[in-house]
């Protein structure tokens, strides 16, 4: 078997420290790492090993304080650390030594994508980017399609798209994945799973934090360009895409670019009726007073928006005329990850006086995650009375686990094993960008600006006005 080993570039990062190396070392601790797989940080640090082992003890400890030393020792020895700069392609060659025989590398570039390409380019210069190599690279991928295409570009002079991992950490959450056995193991639902029985659907991603010290990166992007273009967009993707062939790469990937593809262009005076843009000013949230998104940065003022709230409509057979509510923003009342189905009414009521409520169907994905259907149902008594009751799924109740996995261990444990399904494809990335590019364009032409939302509320009054124009409201 060949030696393995996983490079990370910008080892001493946040996203690293807090997700990377943790996620590493529960594969490790489950017996799921290849043997004899080197994992090696790289940062422009000169840390040494030691001491960057002691970094990476204290951030797997904060996760998992009770492992013991066996099990951490056995880690330690796959890990080493060699100061690299990005910009200095000599720093390389001291890489190079350290990688020694090992002739299957994984690249894991954790750091600014204008890094991407010198990285990419020194790698290849050195002779480390050979024809095993794969490169994973985090999200942003890019700000608009143009810097996307910049990126990708940058990405395959050195790499072939097919060992080109582009991670959303959201594809590998549980209940996301359990999203595709719910739909695609189960005959219950496909045959509902359309415009004929489903009048509308919401996915919604809200959070209690504000930007806090990710100000310069986020004023940069905003929430369109943080969660909509890559999260919000992928679970769409997910609950809209028609059944593929089989769970290979490219028939899951094929099926999530016709959904993109066919989401309908939101420009003219749809950009006005079918958007929302907010940003957070002081309020209260979790209990306690905190300040607006611009005296985050010191007053700085900003039309960076904060919350987001759009109107998408796919235009297929499958979902023609059912709206697709998105809803996503920072300082809201809940931390909560959910997408919630709506069925039709039934036709017509025999329950003379009953007020009857639609099925729906609720997949949550954080802060718990589980699944509820809300059926109509007689109360136990001698009066002819429905009220409505939830069928739930809870997935921490029905297997029982000692902890949660972190997303990125999937993630991370697909790269290793070459299984691409769970990665964006260019042709994705670049439809998604470009839908999103024609909102953002509608916003500078016609001059909307973010309407101020009060923290620890549900973002401006507009976003409520988006479903009720359709005689719909948002569930919370």
């Amino acid at each position: 078997m060949a030696a393995q080993g996983i490079l990370i570039f910008g080892a001493t990062g946040d996203l690293a420290q807090r997700m990377l190396f943790p996620s590493l070392y529960f594969l490790d601790e489950d017996g799921l790492l290849p043997e004899g797989l080197k994992i090696i940080g790289c940062s422009r640090a000169k840390l040494g090993d030691e001491r960057f082992a002691q970094q990476v003890e204290t951030s797997v400890r904060s996760r998992a304080p009770s492992i013991s030393d066996e099990d951490w020792q056995r880690f330690r020895k796959r890990l080493s650390h060699v100061a690299v700069d990005a910009t200095l392609p000599e720093s390389f060659s001291d890489l190079r030594a350290r990688v020694g025989d090992v002739d299957e590398l994984i690249f894991y570039l954790s750091t600014s994508p204008s890094h991407y390409g010198a990285i990419c380019s020194n790698l290849q210069a050195v002779g480390l980017a050979h024809a095993t190599s794969r490169v994973i690279v985090e999200k942003p991928i890019g700000r608009d399609l143009a810097s996307c295409r910049a990126i990708n570009d940058a990405l395959t002079r050195t790499f072939s798209e097919d060992r080109i991992f582009r991670i959303d950490h959201y594809l590998g959450k549980e209940a996301v994945q359990n999203l595709i056995a719910l739909r695609f193991a189960n005959t219950l639902f496909e045959p509902l799973w359309n415009k004929v029985s489903i009048a509308q659907i919401q996915i919604t991603v809200a959070e209690t934090v504000g930007v806090e010290d990710r100000w310069s990166y986020y004023d940069e992007y905003g929430a369109i360009r943080d969660m909509v273009q890559n999260h919000l967009l992928q679970l769409l993707c997910l609950v809209a895409m028609e059944p593929p062939a089989n769970l290979d790469p490219d028939s899951v990937r094929n099926e999530k670019v016709k959904v993109v593809r066919s989401l309908r262009p939101i420009v003219g005076r749809d950009v006005e009726r079918k958007t929302v843009r907010g940003q957070y000013r002081a309020g209260v949230s979790d209990g306690r007073s905190v300040p607006g998104y611009s005296e985050e940065a010191g007053g700085q003022p900003s039309k960076t928006e904060t919350f987001v709230a759009l109107c998408a409509n796919v235009d297929n057979w499958r979902w023609a005329g059912v709206p697709f509510y998105l809803r996503t923003g920072k300082r809201l009342p809940l931390r909560s990850s959910e997408i919630v189905i709506q069925f039709r009414d039934v036709p017509h009521s025999i329950f003379a006086g009953a007020d009857l409520l639609a099925n729906r169907l609720t997949i949550r994905l954080q802060p718990e995650e589980e699944i509820a259907l809300l059926l109509m149902n007689k109360t136990p008594s001698l009066e002819q009375e429905l009220k409505p009751l939830a069928l739930n799924l809870s997935l921490s109740d029905a297997f029982r686990r000692p902890r949660r996995r972190i997303a990125y261990e999937r993630l991370l444990l697909e790269a290793l094993n070459n299984k691409p399904t769970l990665f964006v494809r260019r042709d994705e990335a670049e439809a998604a960008w470009s839908w999103i590019d024609a909102i953002v364009a509608g916003w500078e032409r016609q001059g909307i600006a973010p309407t101020p939302y009060a923290a620890g509320s549900w973002g401006p009054a507009g976003a409520f006005a988006l479903t009720e124009r359709d005689g719909h409201s948002w569930y919370e």
